[in-house]
């Protein structure tokens, strides 16, 4: 596949591209320091693959792009799907609309990281190669999917940049909405309270005293604090939270392997140890500026753990580390309360047919103003004190 001197390559699987190369695009700030985000490395989206994650049976085929023009400069994490699950941008009414009037919406091409709502760059380039890298990219996805008569793309969890310049180029834009923590700065998780309204403040006292009674110890472990044994308890979590949420867990045992493998260094596990055995986990991944929580699950209930150990642990981990944001996951304005706010989120979509387009575009319209309204009002019900929350408007 050839665009204007530029060769793209869709790979079917990641061992076809040399680490080196996909992470010179996906993550060049690695070279002095921590990645951005890990979720777009090589070796994340590697164990995805070794560990049967996704690839054949799970609806997520790879088809990874990479733009070359005399040496690689900007790659795309990219898949077939069968499916919409492991999204977290919810288009089943998309789906289901399109199959009525006799189209067929699946196989559709998911340019993500499956299974993870986390805000980063989709169209991966080299420094100084943005532009023509998100045009050579798209461009290549977009006759990817005509060519093989699939209904659409859907770049998801995109940065806001990446957003505008798809829309300029002739892609929806939507946006969605999650809810974050933000630190102004905090040099203490008590400053961070001294910041809320009195009864909000009250309540996390309260919430943390109670889960902190539950009868045991939290562990916060990463890199090589993290062994083998930690993963077979918490595996036990997710099995339980993966068979509730969704009927079946999206990773298989192999990626945990893979990550005391390859991944330790980019974790941070928070187990809760009760008895000498572990009874409820939550997993973390560090960014450079952000740490992003993943999955929680439990095999004991014991009230307020789940905020403990899933939030407040996370905002002590980034005051004490400088972080600047803590992405909690999708959904939820249960988090609201805990101090972490409405946020923008974004992504492109393209449709084969015209006449689809059009529709999803008024309906994008319409949601995108819903959105921007919900997040005021939710904003103005959060916990800050009202003049700290005029500030961070």
């Amino acid at each position: 596949m050839t665009t204007d001197h530029i060769e793209i390559n869709v790979l079917t699987d990641l061992s076809q591209i040399a680490p080196s190369d996909w992470d010179a695009c996906a993550c060049p700030e690695a070279a002095t320091g921590r990645p951005i985000d890990p979720f777009t490395t090589h070796r994340f989206l590697r164990a995805l693959e070794v560990s049967g994650s996704v690839g054949p049976g799970t609806g997520w085929q790879p088809r990874h792009l990479v733009a070359k023009s005399g040496q690689v400069f900007a790659t795309a994490p990219l898949y077939a799907k069968g499916h919409s699950q492991g999204e977290y941008i919810f288009d089943h009414n998309w789906a289901h609309a399109y199959e009525s009037y006799g189209g067929r919406y699946y196989p559709k091409l998911q340019l993500a990281v499956p299974f993870t709502p986390a805000t980063g760059r989709r169209f991966l380039t080299k420094p100084g190669h943005e532009t023509t890298g998100m045009a050579a990219l798209t461009q290549g996805a977009v006759q990817l999917a005509s060519e093989n008569d699939l209904s659409s793309l859907h770049i998801t969890f995109c940065t806001e940049a990446e957003a505008d310049q798809g829309e300029r180029i002739g892609l929806l834009k939507r946006t969605t909405q999650q809810f974050h923590w933000l630190n102004e700065g905090y040099d203490s998780f008590d400053a961070f309270l001294a910041g809320l309204s009195s009864r909000k403040r009250k309540n996390i006292r309260k919430e943390r005293a109670t889960a902190n009674a539950f009868g045991g110890q939290i562990h916060m472990l990463t890199d090589d604090q993290i062994e083998p044994h930690h993963w077979d308890a918490f595996w036990h979590f997710y099995q339980d939270t993966g068979a509730r949420k969704w009927g079946t867990p999206y990773l298989t045992r192999a990626f945990f392997d893979e990550a005391q493998q390859h991944l330790r260094d980019d974790m941070l596990l928070v187990l809760a140890e009760r008895d000498g055995r572990y009874i409820a986990g939550a997993l973390n991944f560090i960014g450079r500026d952000t740490l992003y929580g993943r999955y929680w699950g439990c095999t004991e209930d014991h009230a307020c753990l789940h905020f403990e150990l899933c939030y407040y642990r996370a905002i002590d981990y980034a005051i004490e580390h400088g972080l600047s944001r803590v992405e909690a996951g999708a959904q939820g304005a249960h988090k609201l309360a805990r101090g972490y706010l409405p946020v923008q989120t974004h992504s492109l979509h393209w449709f084969r047919e015209e006449g689809f387009t059009d529709a999803v575009a008024r309906y994008l319209q319409a949601e995108r103003a819903a959105t921007e309204e919900e997040i005021e009002v939710l904003t103005a019900y959060g916990p800050f004190r009202k003049v700290q929350q005029e500030e961070q408007q």
